[in-house]
């Protein structure tokens, strides 16, 4: 690691003029199954939202923009450093943007993660500066079978070493200006990258690259991960018998499926220096985001080929190692079958683009309590505020941030859960502390509409206690141990967490409780009849006390 000596001296001696010691740097860290992010040296949670692309751009813009931020109940604010911004000249660096960025989320008490806009972004090369963008011969781009695209090669030795050396220039600064409050928590390294409109690359530089043996530290991955490789690639591998040697299409045979293979892994390779030379600098957690496959996508080039894509997690583990977090960028309604494809093999779930609506409030309860993620981030939050109540994400995240010291203690342990339902998927039974929890979208006795979304997140604290958060749900409660068949509700109390205590408002019970008057049916299958009802579109809070009896 290379270290700024008289800085660190600088800041050492500092601290003990002042008797304090800087804030450890955020780091992940792993609790039973679940990867948390830790700040400040506690658990994370980041309920969190990225401004539009441009918006970081003009201080002026941004500087009336905190505030609602802050007010929507956000900690954690995703914002764009752009290549072309701070060295507008070759070797020259102007970081008076960064800093003033940085100053401003500070005075919000907002947290920030920093998304580095280097040679890719939507897999284009628009936020090159103006000096690379102009000398295609020194920085060549990427050719389709159509002709040249606006994309700098992966192949490029020199294009690496120019953007390794803006991103370690950054990472250095960021050491220097933060390392004693630690705004800046987790960095994402280029975005949304892949070649669109072909499966791979087709310059001169690439086509020597596939006619060469498929490098060694590639193969020796496989070979170690044979029998653990996620099934995408371990399939398309099979077809050649699992060859052991020999260029991309002898080893994973001929198409673009091999194309997309060879992208992968050279878009991970140039990604894994730049992050090594950032990390060199300030090693803070570091991700990339994936545009993910849409459901009209039938080959690579549909959607950015070669980028983090579910299917290609084992290349880029093999060719990106120092990438923390593999995160999907995530529009399509299926979400939680994508965060299922994002959590395998031990691949910490962020979410840094999705949604701010209802879909949106559900997706992070769904994110939190199912998958362990580590926070959620709607896109363009800066324009999505104009309610002045907050809107489903602003009331989400209060609701949450409330909870969240509850949810990072439980999470990885068995003992917390999140669902998503809607009309297609309206019931779900799952398997919290010692009870089976039966979740499902509210019922009114008196009509047979149902919402549209219910959505939840439920935490065993003891062995007949909970706290549960929801929004258009009912729950009941079925028990998984031996002892009395039946379940009953013993205390049911609406409240809020003030400061991290409980303050319990309303006790629950008569029609607030009941949920079936159909007590022959009830008593068959060990239930009461009554049960937890969220019954509005804004999610709230309820602590249940359980009891058993024959």
């Amino acid at each position: 690691m290379k270290l700024c000596t008289s800085f660190f001296c600088a800041l050492f001696c500092g601290a003990i003029l002042s008797g304090q010691s800087a804030p450890e740097i955020p780091r992940l860290q792993k609790q039973g199954t679940a990867t948390q992010l830790i700040v400040d040296g506690k658990p994370f949670l980041a309920l969190a939202g990225e401004l539009h692309n441009s918006s970081s751009s003009s201080l002026d813009y941004m500087r009336p923009i905190w505030g609602k931020l802050a007010q929507a109940n956000l900690n954690t604010v995703l914002a764009v450093v752009s290549w072309d911004l701070i060295e507008p000249e070759e070797g020259k660096f102007d970081f008076t943007l960064v800093d003033g960025l940085l100053e401003q989320a500070r005075s919000n008490n907002l947290r920030v993660m920093l998304l580095w806009f280097g040679s890719w972004k939507n897999g284009m090369s628009h936020y090159v500066p103006d000096w690379v963008k102009s000398d295609f011969e020194r920085f060549p781009r990427v050719r389709l079978r159509t002709g040249a695209v606006e994309v700098l090669s992966t192949l490029s030795e020199e294009n690496l070493k120019c953007d390794a050396r803006a991103f370690a220039a950054l990472m250095h600064h960021v050491r220097e200006v933060d390392s004693q409050d630690r705004t800046v928590i987790m960095v994402q390294v280029q975005n949304e990258v892949g070649v669109l409109g072909d499966s791979r690359d087709r310059g001169e530089l690439a086509n020597q690259a596939f006619a060469k043996p498929v490098p060694s530290e590639l193969m020796d991955y496989l070979r170690r991960h044979k029998d653990d490789l996620l099934p995408e690639l371990r399939d398309v591998w099979a077809r050649t018998g699992f060859r052991a040697s020999g260029t991309w299409g002898e080893v994973f045979g001929s198409g673009s499926a091999t194309d997309e293979i060879f992208m992968a892994w050279n878009y991970a390779r140039h990604t894994n220096r730049v992050t090594e030379a950032g990390k060199a600098e300030y090693p803070l957690p570091m991700f990339v985001n994936a545009w993910i496959v849409q459901p009209e996508d039938e080959l690579p080039g549909d959607y950015p080929s070669g980028g983090p894509q579910a299917h290609m997690h084992d290349v880029w583990r093999a060719g990106a190692p120092e990438i923390d977090i593999l995160a999907p960028d995530i529009y399509l309604p299926d979400f939680t079958s994508i965060c299922e494809l994002y959590s395998r093999s031990g691949n910490p779930l962020f979410v840094p683009e999705s949604r701010a609506d209802v879909q949106g409030a559900a997706n992070v309860f769904a994110a939190v309590g199912q998958f362990n993620a580590i926070g959620y981030s709607p896109f363009g939050i800066d324009s999505r505020l104009r309610d002045p109540q907050g809107g489903p994400i602003a009331k989400a995240y209060k609701t949450l941030s409330q909870l969240a010291p509850l949810i990072l203690q439980h999470q990885g342990t068995g003992t917390i859960a999140g669902i998503s339902l809607d009309r297609r998927n309206r019931t779900a039974k799952f398997r919290v502390g010692d009870y089976t929890l039966n979740a499902g979208l509210r019922t009114n006795r008196r009509s047979s509409e149902l919402p549209e979304l219910g959505y939840g997140i439920f935490i065993a604290v003891g062995p007949d206690e909970y706290y549960v958060a929801g929004s258009n749900l009912q729950l009941t409660f079925s028990a998984n141990n031996p002892g009395p068949p039946t379940v009953g509700l013993a205390t049911l109390e609406e409240g809020v967490f003030v400061d991290g205590r409980w303050t319990p408002g309303r006790t629950l019970n008569g029609d607030a409780i009941m949920i079936d008057y159909d007590m022959a049916s009830m008593a068959a299958t060990h239930q009461t009849g009554t049960g937890v009802r969220f019954r509005g579109d804004d999610p709230e809070i309820m602590r249940v006390k359980l009891y058993r009896f024959e």
